[in-house]
């Protein structure tokens, strides 16, 4: 499956920014969609996830209650809604795609080795 991230850019602290990813290749629908980023000199971190129903939701503690994690299965895209955006949110983010046809469609993962296919990463860097 291809992922193509978008939307990244240049933003001031309490800014929003809207993510998006497309994907195409493989029956949508049979993927669960993670977010994550990784920061200068860091490690790639967990952001959000949506199960492939849409019906579950995780996020990291971090962004809980600012980043909004949504898909439209009709248009294979899902997006990363990111409001009260701070500095340390700074980071390369990059979508994730995991083949969870096998499992619950409410399932989902926070790992990052169990994501088959991966974006080429959107840049979003937060100003002070």
């Amino acid at each position: 499956v291809q992922l193509q991230a978008s939307g990244g850019g240049l933003v001031q602290a309490g800014g929003s920014l809207r993510l998006s990813c497309a994907v195409s290749g493989r029956t949508f629908t049979n993927y669960a969609m993670g977010w994550f980023r990784q920061a200068p000199g860091k490690e790639r971190e967990f952001v959000t996830t949506i199960s492939r129903s849409g019906g579950s939701t995780y996020y990291a503690d971090s962004v809980e209650d600012r980043f909004t994690i949504t898909r439209d299965n009709a248009k294979n895209t899902v997006y990363l809604q990111m409001n009260s955006l701070k500095p340390d949110d700074t980071a390369v983010y990059y979508c994730a795609a995991e083949d969870t046809s096998y499992f619950s469609d409410t399932y989902y993962s926070t790992r990052v080795n169990t994501y088959d296919d991966w974006g080429q990463g959107t840049l979003v860097t937060v100003s002070s």
